[in-house]
């Protein structure tokens, strides 16, 4: 079995951890019931399947039955309330219960990183901004920002940045960009990548009152279509998003930190 702190869905890790047991014994879905002294013989594998939701009450009994330690049993418990929440609210401090439980184990939680990167917008702005500063404390480039965002929560981004790898210290106040990428693809990484895409669609909102017309380009088209035009269009604004950043890779000599928001969603249901 992979650490407990590898996982995001209790759903997963209890499969996982049924076909460990039955790997080397004849274990059943049946048993596994049973040890969790639950009546139904089939229940843990509704669960298991996503046709059912194990409840606050079951979480001890399957935690026991798996033979989870107190920390991991915790752990579990944060992962179901993790997996089951319904807002991104009640998601976000499952997730972060889970984390804060896995640093004091000093053990990694899967997709932490990237959780951690896109939780905040202003990680990604001062990732730009930082290496075109040098020398600047962290006042000084928060001051460079078009949106408000605190010294402090620069100096905060910038730590964070250095310890991720993605920027590298070179002296005192001075930044350069890796060549690192984060990547992930549990549902933290979803959650953070929707908390920083709507901090975006705010400061493009901010843009519209605050930037000067010359400075940006701000528009949209409200049209009719059907399901196969929808795919189509993603498509291309999927091959537009590529062709900005390689575009933006070409730029001589770099100055400025833009943001282009790509939004295409629907305004009405189907009729």
């Amino acid at each position: 079995m992979k650490p407990i702190t590898e996982y995001q869905d209790y759903r997963k890790y209890m499969l996982d951890y049924f076909d460990w047991r039955k790997g080397s014994s004849a274990f059943s879905w049946r048993e596994f019931s049973k040890q969790a002294g639950f009546a139904s013989p089939s229940y843990l594998k509704l669960v298991c399947d996503g046709k059912s939701s194990l409840s606050r009450v079951g979480v001890p009994l399957v935690a026991a039955a798996m033979g989870l330690n107190e920390f991991e049993q915790e752990y579990f418990k944060f992962m179901v309330e993790f997996t089951n929440a319904k807002d991104d609210d009640k998601k976000k401090d499952a997730f972060l219960k889970m984390k804060g439980l896995a640093n004091e184990q000093r053990a990694r939680v899967l997709d932490a990183d990237a959780f951690d990167y896109y939780e905040s917008a202003v990680n990604s702005v001062v990732r730009e901004l930082a290496p075109l500063m040098p020398g600047a404390l962290p006042g000084e480039l928060a001051k460079k920002i078009k949106h408000t965002f605190t010294a402090q929560q620069v100096r905060d981004s910038l730590k964070l940045l250095v310890k991720l790898d993605l920027l590298k210290s070179l002296g005192e106040n001075v930044y350069e960009q890796t060549d690192k990428v984060i990547t992930g693809s549990g549902d933290a990484l979803k959650l953070a990548l929707r908390s920083m895409n709507g901090q975006m669609i705010d400061l493009a909102r901010e843009a519209i009152e605050k930037i000067a017309p010359g400075e940006r380009n701000i528009s949209g088209v409200t049209i009719g279509v059907d399901e196969a035009t929808v795919i189509r269009l993603s498509e291309e604004v999927d091959r537009f998003r590529k062709q900005v950043i390689a575009i933006a890779g070409e730029s001589k000599k770099i100055n400025q930190v833009y943001r282009l928001n790509l939004q295409l969603f629907p305004l009405s249901e189907k009729v």
